[in-house]
C-alpha cells in the first residue's frame, strides 16, 4: 500500500487527492491520497499543487514543512504543478525554492488570468494528446545535467523529469485524464 501527500496549504488539494485515487484504481495499486499541512508523515510520495508561488513558499516554511521536504528530498519524489513545479526550481525569480531540478523556471510566463487558455499537448511517452489547462502558468526556461523536457508548447517547456521530480507547469488535476498522475506513481 502506497501513501501520497497533497500539500494543502493552497491550490486544488481535493483535484488532486482525487486524480491520485483515480490513477491508483486504474493502476490497480492499494493505496491512498493525504492532505498534509504542518508535518511530513511517512509518505510514498508528495504532490505540490498551484496557487500562488510566494504564498505556498512563505507557508511552507512558516508550518515547518518546506524543511521536513527538503530533508527527504534526495529520495521522496516529488510532483509539483504550476506554483509547485516553480518550488522545485533551482532558479526563479522572487520566491525561495527548495531548488531540488536542475531548471530555470519564470513565473507567469503566459501572462496573466485572463490569459488563462487550454491546450492539446503531445508529452514524451504518452499515445495521443494531453489536455493541458494553463492558468497564470510559468514555462521551464531552460533545463540542464539530467533534468530532462517531456512536453512543449512551441519552444517552451512545459513538463520535464530529473530523477524522481516531475515539473509540469499546467494542471492535469482539473481535467478527466489521470495519465500524468499514473506516471507520477510509476516513478515510485
Amino acid at each position: 500500500m502506497i501513501k501520497i501527500g497533497v500539500v494543502a496549504l493552497q491550490g486544488a488539494v481535493t483535484e488532486h487527492i482525487q486524480a491520485v485515487k483515480n490513477a491508483l484504481a486504474d493502476l490497480n495499486i492499494k493505496g491512498e491520497a493525504i492532505p498534509v499541512k504542518t508535518k511530513l508523515p511517512s509518505l510514498d510520495g508528495l504532490i505540490i499543487p498551484g496557487g500562488e508561488s510566494t504564498t505556498i513558499s512563505h507557508l511552507l516554511l512558516k508550518s515547518g514543512l518546506f524543511t521536513d521536504i527538503e530533508a527527504r528530498a534526495s529520495s521522496l519524489p516529488i510532483m509539483g504543478t504550476c506554483a509547485g513545479c516553480i518550488l522545485l526550481a533551482q532558479k526563479t525569480e522572487g520566491v525561495k525554492t527548495l531548488g531540488v531540478m536542475d531548471m530555470e523556471v519564470e513565473r507567469n510566463a503566459f501572462g496573466r488570468q485572463r490569459y488563462s487558455f487550454q491546450s492539446p499537448l503531445k508529452i514524451q511517452g504518452f499515445k495521443g494528446f494531453f489536455p493541458g489547462i494553463f492558468i497564470r502558468a510559468p514555462v521551464i526556461r531552460r533545463v540542464w545535467n539530467n533534468c530532462q523536457p517531456l512536453a512543449w508548447i512551441d519552444d517552451k517547456i512545459v513538463m520535464a523529469q530529473d530523477k524522481h521530480f516531475l515539473a509540469v507547469v499546467f494542471h492535469p488535476e482539473l481535467g478527466e485524464d489521470v495519465r500524468i498522475h499514473k506516471y507520477f506513481l510509476e516513478m515510485i
